[in-house]
């Protein structure tokens, strides 16, 4: 059953959240542009924040370092710099994503491929995980995928009461839930009667609900999550595979089901849900967030993998 809004209170209009008020009214005014052109606005904008996000910009750099160690130096550094422009539209994205007309969302160029993948699971009864990953327009490929199935979503909850609630709000015109990812009963009860919930479990969120399997190669905490709602649900996990193309649309692929998933090896089965996600990446890693610091949580006795 589709959730309802989230209530408004008075409190919202505390001084203290004008900040975030601002900050809504900037995104609402970015989402009335056209796609293109925000497309554009993003690539200048990254463009300009490559040049003042140090830390971040080393960070990118290292985990491209971790990651690609067959690239050479230049192409590496090549990669950075994409990366980094790319990142600008992260921004733009975003705000179409949650504020933008049905209409304009409507007018963005996209390919699906795949769909039946998911509709010959529903059709057997059972619920279905869309995996995903962090990419900078993996929320408006959520959005368009929206136009074609009901979906909802896991996400973490702003730290800023008046950003949750207006973003919360936005999000659930084109979703049909949006769980906490505390809310492990609700989504499960979600799975089992039949739901599609997309979400993306590709970041160290140092927890104590993970293990660490390889990404790239690298021993990578990675949250337990796909494992357990597939195991107390009975879903079906599905890829879910996003990319911006060369002429400013998107491809939307979703592939078969993942076979005797899950098993009872909570350490392989998170692997394999690793080992999509860098398929995913592969595809498309100019377009993927590096800035994250995917490696922070080390095994015990490891080195850090990022200057401190």
């Amino acid at each position: 059953m589709p959730q309802s809004p989230p209530r408004f209170r008075p409190a919202l209009l505390s001084p203290r959240h004008w900040p975030a008020w601002i900050g809504l009214g900037l995104i609402r005014l970015v989402a009335l542009l056209p796609h293109g052109l925000l497309l554009r606005i993003g690539r200048v904008l990254g463009g300009l924040t490559a040049r003042v996000l140090g830390e971040r910009r080393r960070v990118a750099a290292r985990n491209i370092e971790l990651c690609f160690p067959e690239l050479d130096p230049a192409a590496r550094a090549r990669l950075v710099r994409e990366n980094l422009r790319d990142s600008g539209t992260l921004l733009v994205e975003f705000a179409l994503a949650w504020m933008g007309s049905r209409r304009a969302i409507e007018r963005i160029p996209v390919e699906f491929e795949g769909l039946h993948h998911l509709e010959q699971a529903r059709a057997r009864g059972h619920g279905i995980l869309l995996v995903g990953a962090h990419f900078s327009h993996l929320e408006l490929c959520a959005r368009l995928v929206s136009q074609r199935i009901a979906i909802a979503g896991m996400y973490r909850e702003h730290a800023d009461a008046a950003f949750e609630w207006a973003i919360k709000r936005a999000r659930l015109r084109y979703a049909d839930a949006m769980f906490e990812k505390n809310e492990l009963r609700q989504t499960v009860r979600y799975l089992k009667g039949g739901g599609t919930v997309w979400y993306a479990p590709d970041q160290d969120m140092r927890g104590k609900d993970a293990v660490f399997a390889p990404f790239f190669g690298v021993p990578a905490a990675t949250i337990t999550a796909t494992h357990h709602l597939a195991r107390l649900s009975g879903a079906k996990v599905i890829p879910f595979f996003h990319r911006r193309t060369a002429a400013g649309g998107y491809a939307i692929r979703l592939e078969a089901a993942l076979d005797a998933f899950p098993g009872d090896d909570v350490v392989a089965d998170t692997t394999r849900v690793n080992a999509c996600i860098e398929r995913m990446v592969r595809e498309a890693p100019e377009q993927y967030l590096w800035l994250h610091k995917r490696f922070k949580t080390r095994p015990p006795g490891d080195a850090p993998l990022y200057d401190r």
